[in-house]
């Protein structure tokens, strides 16, 4: 299925499980890439390939070529496409889900083609390692959101590296607007654990820049369609949106707390709902925008707190007043090394005593 085409004449195509493609001419590429990846200048192709991710068992000795780089080789030719001379991604991400989106400003074009997904495997910079890789063991993941940034402009090895940094903080700031949790700590995701990038740019072309940071047009361009796609893509792959962020359970997430933790601490306060009455009331009241607010302002104050921009007492005095303003409880006067227990402990017992208001609220609703 032809997809359409780059500004430089380059064509997209979906076959089957890979996305594919075809430069009318070799282009000049950089990758982080198992086939043929780092910087070439020889490059005609370049796929996209979905795995399964349970298909190999984790083991890619059992895949034809009996290792990653041996299955990317042997994918680029059942393709019909030159091993050599192709560059070649994996991901668990599906094709059907990819998203492609261009800009263009007078003769610059820009086309980023994503395919995303960080549910199983999202991760902030600095997170605690998955692996370490020995005697080359390395474990394949669901996941992965794998970025092809078509420019077609004459860009300098230097510019098109520069272009991958600017479409990484792109991908990045993508995830950070939709507040995408860490799947390894309490952080928000800068991505997942293995992401890749290819970036293409015509060296036949007669428009040269050489400058892809976020001061020029070339690197406004790359921001602009990369966070545009990222977003898209991960829509399209998992449900992950701005509405489905809009919820106080979805944020809590990231602090292992859910409805089954909300429904486990009423039934040691004595509440008086049975599990499927609290869940759908819970439910209700997770969508509730000033709810929603009211969680984001104090998982803001605890990453700030994180980050070592607020002291634990400031973020616990402040998180307490917001908590006790919306909800009908009372802050504890005591103070703990880290506010983080005390202030998620007393959203969750507002929350209940709010659920057990129920019905002196007008109309169901939890907020004035």
């Amino acid at each position: 299925m032809h997809l359409g085409r780059g500004g430089s004449g380059e064509e997209i195509f979906l076959h089957g499980d890979s996305l594919i493609v075809l430069f009318p001419a070799p282009r000049r590429v950089v990758s982080t890439a198992r086939l043929n990846g780092g910087y070439r200048e020889d490059i005609k192709a370049v796929f996209n390939h979905h795995v399964p991710p349970c298909s190999h068992g984790h083991d890619p000795k059992t895949l034809p070529g009996r290792s990653w780089e041996g299955y990317l080789a042997y994918t680029a030719q059942e393709l019909g496409l030159s091993p050599k001379h192709s560059v070649g991604l994996l991901t668990a991400a599906r094709m059907e889900n990819a998203s492609c989106k261009s800009e263009r400003y007078r003769n610059l074009e820009v086309t980023a083609i994503v395919t995303a997904g960080v549910d199983v495997n999202g991760g902030r910079a600095g997170d605690p390692a998955r692996y370490y890789e020995e005697e080359g063991k390395w474990i394949f993941v669901g996941g992965t959101i794998n970025i092809i940034l078509l420019i077609n402009g004459n860009l300098p090895p230097h510019t098109l590296v520069r272009s991958v940094v600017t479409a990484t903080e792109a991908k990045a700031a993508a995830l950070q607007e939709l507040m995408v949790p860490s799947r390894y700590s309490r952080g928000l995701a800068t991505g997942s654990g293995t992401d890749q990038i290819v970036a293409v740019a015509d060296q036949e072309s007669p428009y040269r820049f050489s400058d892809a940071g976020k001061h020029s047009k070339l690197g406004e361009l790359i921001g602009a369609v990369v966070k545009e796609a990222v977003k898209e893509a991960l829509e399209k792959e998992t449900g992950l949106n701005a509405q489905r962020q809009k919820n106080f359970l979805v944020r809590l997430q990231r602090y292992n707390l859910g409805p089954e933790e909300f429904w486990q601490q009423a039934e040691k306060e004595g509440g008086n709902l049975a599990r499927e009455a609290y869940l759908s009331r819970l439910n209700q009241l997770a969508r509730e925008e000033k709810m929603v607010a009211l969680t984001a302002a104090l998982l803001h104050l605890l990453d700030e707190q994180e980050w070592g921009l607020l002291s634990q007492e400031a973020v616990k005095e402040i998180g307490c007043r917001l908590i006790s303003s919306y909800l009908p409880v009372e802050a504890p006067q005591k103070t703990v090394k880290n506010p983080a227990d005390d202030l998620l402990r007393l959203l969750v017992r507002g929350v209940n005593r709010l659920i057990s208001s129920w019905g002196q609220l007008p109309s169901g609703r939890a907020l004035s």
